[in-house]
């Protein structure tokens, strides 16, 4: 398990109790496996200008959920840096994306999920939705294939063939159509 210390580097998770107050850093590479702490990330869903939503499947290569279907990105702050940087950073590192209209949609969702090799993914994890500003240029070591979708096709097939998406996104989906965000563009069609 990976200690609480101060990095250096810039790759790295913040720890997080289960307050949701930081509590130290590790390493990215050495954090995910049976055990994983529970540290900071975030999920975008990204919407175009006519209101198709951006799904991606995750790299083959990737250490959890490789080849899975899931939300438009998601990715994990730096200590100190504000969730909209760290957003943009990884828009920008995956999908070659720059995007508007960065807002919070669940700040307080939380997951734990094990993927079939038995890596655990344990996350304080805030939603987003964003609108993108042009075409994606996808990173292929993220990123093995990407849709634009219907957000109520995403909505459908969350509640008719959950397996086939990420545990995460069928849980934010989920927590989505419970939550009052009728001033939000998108995310009503999404939830259903």
């Amino acid at each position: 398990m990976p200690t609480s210390t101060t990095l250096t580097t810039a790759d790295h998770v913040v720890l997080v109790d289960d307050d949701g107050r930081a509590v130290g850093t590790a390493p990215r590479a050495s954090v995910h496996g049976p055990r994983t702490p529970l540290h900071l990330a975030f999920s975008c869903y990204v919407f175009r200008a006519d209101g198709d939503l951006l799904m991606t499947r995750r790299a083959l290569a990737k250490r959890t959920f490789p080849g899975v279907w899931t939300n438009s990105f998601c990715g994990h702050p730096r200590s100190g840096e504000p969730m909209t940087v760290a957003i943009a950073r990884h828009a920008r590192s995956e999908l070659g994306l720059s995007l508007t209209d960065v807002t919070c949609v669940l700040p307080d969702f939380r997951y734990r999920a094990t993927d079939a090799s038995g890596v655990v993914e344990n996350e304080l994890c805030p939603v987003y939705v964003a609108t993108a500003l042009h075409d994606p240029a996808p990173n292929p070591e993220e990123v093995m294939d990407l849709a634009w979708v219907a957000p109520e096709s995403l909505g459908r097939a969350v509640v008719s063939a959950p397996w086939a998406l990420s545990p995460w996104t069928v849980e934010q989906v989920r927590a989505l159509a419970e939550a009052d965000l009728d001033d939000v563009p998108g995310v009503t069609e999404l939830a259903g």
